[in-house]
């Protein structure tokens, strides 16, 4: 049995490690490599539109903390939670297009933001270049296990039918991933439900915890804990096929729902002129990182499903999850200006 000091160190605990040694200068890279490498050569800003702790956050350190150790270069995360990810992607706009600077950032801030305002001040499309998706994670359908009596999904449907007008589900926000996703549900399922938004997903799962809303879909992280306790009640995953870390819960498409493959995601973007040569090699770096044997089965534990696909396969899937989520939100009539 390993005792605590010889313990593999946490990512957060190699992120301190490595701003200690770059402080004093020891992360300097050698001489050959910075004449063979024109990226990078100072220093690299990871902003995450986010407060610390939650998704963008998370994926940002873990990419950081390795991408710094294997280019001989630090890795900052800068941290702008304000407006629904609007400041750090204005920031992103405005920054030199040369790869020292790039954004962190969710489906809200790279999709939904271009759906939800008619000028969030930034155009997620022609204001950035996509570096990779970084990782996604299924939404699942969860039910409080006392206020829906149901086990399925044709019991779920059943009981919302039958409570009309009396239905209510909890989300991290309006315009959230789990809020969209409702909507799209409900949509194709000719059901309703009275949206509770709340100030994050840990608000929202403190009201359907204590029974105040009865459903909701949420990020698989967010109600791994919930579910494996008996408190909710897995309905169906959103992803194409079922979890491994929840394999007895089925997919939508299992249930019955066509087109139904919904995730959250995590991403990377650099401003919009980059030169080619240095969005391959920050393409490179990102994904070397993301895949690092210590690093993807970390973030896979935790309910998040590692990418790192190429830029142009990222910009296609961009570009679909705009259109698609537009759909939903003019069907809903569901604007945040």
């Amino acid at each position: 049995m390993k005792t605590p000091a010889t313990m593999p160190p946490t990512m957060e605990e190699e992120f301190m490690l490595l701003r200690r040694r770059a402080a004093l200068g020891l992360l300097a890279a050698p001489a050959t490599a910075r004449a063979q490498s024109p990226w990078p050569t100072r220093p690299v800003t990871f902003l995450v539109p986010f407060a610390p702790g939650g998704a963008s956050d998370i994926v940002a350190r873990a990419i950081g903390n390795r991408m710094a150790m294997q280019v001989g270069q630090p890795v900052a995360v800068d941290n702008k939670p304000a407006a629904n990810g609007q400041i750090a992607a204005r920031q992103l706009a405005r920054s030199a297009p040369d790869g020292y600077t790039a954004l962190v950032g969710s489906i809200g801030v790279f999709a939904l933001n271009a759906v939800l305002y008619r000028d969030p001040g930034y155009d997620p499309v022609r204001d950035f270049a996509p570096v990779t998706l970084a990782v996604t994670t299924p939404n699942v359908l969860v039910v409080h296990p006392e206020r829906v009596p149901a086990t399925d999904l044709p019991g779920v449907l059943a009981w919302m039918r039958a409570n009309r007008g009396n239905v209510f589900h909890a989300t991290s926000g309006t315009g959230s991933s789990p809020h969209l996703t409702m909507e799209l549900f409900t949509q194709v399922t000719g059901t309703e439900a009275t949206h509770v938004p709340s100030r994050g997903a840990a608000t929202a799962m403190t009201d359907q915890l204590a029974g105040r809303t009865q459903l909701s879909f949420q990020g698989l992280g967010t109600i791994l804990g919930p579910v494996r306790d008996g408190k909710l009640r897995a309905i169906l995953v959103t992803s194409a096929e079922r979890d491994p870390l929840l394999p007895d819960v089925p997919t939508a498409r299992e249930c019955g729902l066509t087109d139904f493959e919904v995730a959250s995601w995590q991403a990377v973007m650099v401003p919009a002129a980059v030169p080619e040569d240095t969005l391959r090699r920050v393409h490179a770096a990102v994904t070397g990182a993301l895949k690092d044997p210590e690093v993807a089965p970390r973030l896979e534990e935790v309910g998040y499903r590692v990418v790192g696909n190429t830029p142009a396969e990222f910009a296609a899937f961009q570009r679909a999850e705009i259109a698609r989520w537009r759909r939903v939100a003019e069907a809903a009539r569901i604007s945040l200006d």
